[in-house]
């Protein structure tokens, strides 16, 4: 079926990929001609890149997603994409992103999505049962994406840039964990690192990235708001982005943080928020 080729591909969680605009933005270039159109195009390769790890990892999981309560309907475990046809799409997309890389781009862009399908498929045969560095590995896929979005344009990235969304991602991947734990329950066998994992220690891993997260955010904030001698915008928007990151925190409390693309697109005050942080860093990059 065609439409199970495209579920197999999972769009919805394109919208993970945005975190490659994150930089230029930072750096108030988004709008430059040089650096939008490297930046789109690092977007759609690195969508082209995380769809090919999907096809890989629901081929080596069919198994264990048939057992669990949601994935079985994933379109390789349901049956309506053959596993070897799913892993020849994925070899194909891999292929298309590095070349298109190098040809539109940097070839810095082709070794960070290199990096990224190295890693993912690395956790998709062996790291995912290894507790600890599975929570690492998957948070490397933000920030590979943030980084791409940089590498791409020609920019310099920030110290703080790499550690707030080294640790966001760490916040977000532990929540998610947690809320796997919370609502999976008996069930967690069809993941082997949920075994090794206790609601308390998962609570602990994202307690401390939030608190490093919000701590490096503020201090990037007060530098920033350094070149803002009118409107200290940057400072202000730190009220935003505690505010959003303990909304966050609570649904992930409350076991409803399974997917981080879902649970800010199903949340309309955090979605709010989400904007107003925007809208204040914006203000300061571009017109403070």
């Amino acid at each position: 079926m065609p439409w199970g080729y495209v579920r197999s591909l999972r769009p919805r969680q394109w919208v993970k990929n945005v975190l490659v605009l994150a930089a230029p933005l930072a750096a108030g270039a988004v709008f430059q001609a040089d650096v939008i159109g490297p930046t789109a195009v690092a977007f759609v390769l690195f969508c082209l890149c995380a769809s090919g790890v999907y096809l890989v990892n629901d081929s080596i999981d069919v198994e264990e997603d048939r057992r669990h309560p949601r994935k079985r309907y994933r379109p390789i475990a349901a049956g309506l994409v053959p596993r070897p046809a799913a892993v020849a799409l994925a070899v194909v997309l891999f292929a298309v992103a590095l070349t298109a890389a190098v040809v539109l781009t940097r070839p810095a862009l082709a070794g960070v999505l290199g990096s990224y399908v190295m890693i993912q498929l690395a956790y998709c045969t062996f790291l995912k049962n290894q507790p600890v560095i599975d929570l690492a590995v998957v948070a490397s896929g933000f920030l590979l994406r943030g980084i791409a979005g940089g590498v791409a344009a020609g920019l310099l990235l920030s110290q703080w840039f790499l550690l707030v969304t080294a640790f966001g991602s760490l916040f977000m991947v532990a929540g998610k964990r947690y809320s796997e734990l919370i609502l999976v329950g008996d069930a967690a066998a069809t993941r082997k690192t949920l075994q090794e994992y206790s609601a308390s220690y998962l609570r602990f891993v994202w307690s401390l990235s939030a608190g490093v997260t919000l701590t490096a955010y503020s201090l990037w904030a007060f530098e920033m708001s350094e070149s803002q001698p009118t409107v200290p915008w940057a400072t202000i928007s730190i009220a935003p982005f505690v505010l959003a990151v303990l909304r966050y925190a609570r649904d992930v409390d409350k076991g409803a943080a399974g997917a981080p693309e879902e649970i800010v697109l199903g949340d309309r005050v955090l979605l709010v928020l989400g904007i107003l942080w925007a809208a204040t860093v914006g203000i300061g990059v571009f017109f403070g």
